[in-house]
């Protein structure tokens, strides 16, 4: 539907708007080209679940439905939950009757409105239920020209529902209805209507799930009233299709079939009834295969939002970015160690955390894997110290002046961050903790933005690669492999991939991070770059020397600048190998 110059979708079950819902991938942004509206932005998932492991989070999971019954089986076997049957409060008196079945379309719905006009001159009211807007659209249309006065309750009439669900009742009274019509609100008859028969239910097609059949009859019979209900069938509807309507109409055909006969037999119900249990054994085998899919995606789900709630708690992580600077290091060094590339450990060192190394080539080569790692890492952590402790004595002036002076007016104040790659974060740090812990409260506020945003952003990414991984599987019945199979392990690869670009990303981010303070005590550049490669004392810098000249090898004091000749490829653009895969997966990696 188009309201207001925005498209919207309704749920083919219900006939409701889902507000809010786009389709993914352009289609949403096609229709809206379509419909000559204005073109949204092309959406991307930020998180998913499905209804299944969204109820399974909760300890205590019970219902109360009066349709249920039919699928007991599949909430035993994802919820393990029993359906018992309670009693109905009084005897329930509707009439039931069995299917009528027609041979076409046309057929069926001229004796709909026959019927229609018969119980409205009886004094009874009418509920017709369709299963789209479209048919509910047309019965409106064929009404009007019998000149039959009636309601239509559909997606687009939706804010009217109470008040025409309470009018329903009265005597005379059609409307046309999807499946929306009384859910939640009864339709209350008068003495009149009692005496006249009761509430009729016409349903001019069959569900593909019986479930959905029994909530249209049980709008009829409430609470001991009378009332009828009664299906109109014809062998063009999509059920019927589904399950050889071509045989019953031959047999129509050879018992002599006029125009507008109708074949009502309890075997004809009771077979549409078996129809309809194979279709919902069909919708019930495919909810089951993505409830599969999705517990894979749901272990790398709560994996990733307890490192997100620590994030945004800030009482673990400390913990995790420790872990994070402990992981990086290791597998830095155990990379260019197994190759014995000391250059490329360098280069690495350098364009990933903007530091050099307090180690030379002999060092390198010589000792263990163990013992390059143990002294990598307390430098890194002895740098990252200095840095947090930069960070504060270029702060805390500021921030006391401000606390002093506007304390009364203002609570918080906007640190700017960036790396240096154009990735700024805007966050934000309290005047009084900061004041309070002599700025420890600063170094934690930038790690808790910092680590939320990049898991943030590398999740997004994550999401969008299981999706085209989901996809890309199924080939593999080709192979006669099972999909899932295959969708488990490379799962597994790209989810040990996502967490070590997290761990590099914030990492990274933490070390070549810069401050942009704009105070006019401080008479610096405004922008405040913390170079790490200077924290070095004159002494380290000898040994260095000294190290490497000892092992053949002359260093120049004068300091090279590297000018990039080519353009520089971003983390998710394509490889220029040409191999079609994102840089980050492929030389990037």
């Amino acid at each position: 539907m188009v309201i207001n110059g925005e498209v919207k979708i309704v749920d083919e079950q219900t006939g409701r708007m889902m507000e809010g819902r786009r389709y993914s991938d352009g289609l949403h942004q096609a229709l809206e080209a379509k419909e000559n509206v204005d073109i949204g932005n092309i959406t991307q998932t930020y998180a998913t679940i499905t209804l299944q492991n969204y109820f399974r989070m909760f300890h205590k999971l019970c219902g109360m439905t009066g349709t249920a019954e039919t699928e007991a089986q599949e909430l035993w076997q994802i919820y393990k939950l029993d359906v018992v049957v309670i009693p109905t409060n009084r005897p329930i008196i509707r009439k039931d009757e069995e299917d009528l079945v027609y041979k076409t379309t046309r057929e069926k719905f001229n004796a709909v409105i026959e019927e229609i006009e018969r119980l409205t001159k009886a004094g009874r009211p009418v509920l017709v239920g369709t299963t789209s807007v479209d048919i509910s659209e047309k019965l409106s249309k064929m009404l009007d020209l019998r000149g039959i006065a009636h309601n239509v309750l559909n997606a687009k009439q939706h804010q009217r529902e109470a008040e025409i669900v309470a009018e329903a009742g009265k005597p005379g009274r059609v409307t046309i209805a999807t499946n929306m019509a009384g859910r939640g609100t009864d339709i209350k008859i008068t003495e009149e209507v009692r005496q006249a028969g009761g509430l009729a239910i016409i349903a001019t097609e069959r569900h593909d799930s019986r479930r959905v059949d029994r909530q249209l009859r049980g709008r009829a019979g409430r609470q001991g009233d009378p009332g009828t209900s009664q299906f109109y069938v014809s062998l063009e509807d999509n059920l019927m299709r589904m399950f050889q309507s071509d045989r019953i109409a031959g047999v129509m055909d050879r018992m002599g079939h006029k125009d507008g006969e109708v074949i009502q037999h309890s075997m004809i119900t009771k077979s549409i009834e078996r129809a309809q249990k194979k279709v919902e054994e069909n919708n019930f085998g495919i909810r089951k295969r993505l409830l599969e899919y999705d517990d894979v995606m749901n272990i790398q789900r709560e994996a990733i939002y307890r490192k997100r709630n620590h994030a945004l708690e800030g009482t673990r992580l400390s913990v995790d970015i420790f872990n994070m600077f402990e992981s990086l290091t290791e597998s830095m060094v155990m990379k260019y160690k197994n190759a014995n590339d000391y250059e490329g450990f360098i280069n690495d060192c350098l364009s990933t955390l903007s530091l050099d190394p307090d180690m030379d080539e002999p060092f390198f080569r010589s000792n263990s894997a163990q013992v390059v790692v143990d002294k990598f890492r307390s430098f890194v952590f002895e740098v990252y110290e200095q840095k947090k402790s930069h960070f504060r004595s270029l702060l805390m002036p500021v921030i006391k002046n401000v606390f002093e002076n506007q304390g009364h007016q203002y609570k918080r104040i906007l640190l700017p961050i960036e790396d240096g790659t154009g990735h700024p974060l805007q966050l934000t740090a309290d005047l009084k903790k900061a004041v309070d812990s002599e700025g420890a409260s600063i170094s934690s506020d930038i790690e808790q933005a910092v680590a939320l945003s990049l898991i943030d952003d590398n999740w997004k990414e994550h999401l969008r690669s299981m999706d085209e991984l989901k996809d890309s599987v199924q080939a593999a019945t080709f192979e006669q492999k099972d999909p899932l199979v295959i969708y488990k392990m490379e799962a597994y690869r790209l989810f040990e991939e996502l967490i070590y670009s997290v761990n590099m990303e914030v990492v990274s981010y933490l070390m070549r991070g810069k401050l942009a303070v704009q105070n006019e005590n401080v008479r610096e550049a405004r922008e405040i770059k913390t170079d790490l490669t200077k924290i070095k004392t004159n002494k380290e810098e000898e040994a260095r020397k000294a190290a490497a000249e000892n092992a053949g090898r002359s260093i120049e004091s004068k300091i090279e600048t590297f000018i990039r000749s080519e353009d520089k490829v971003g983390r998710n653009d394509l490889c220029p190998c040409g191999s079609g895969k994102k840089y980050k997966h492929c030389h990037g990696k």
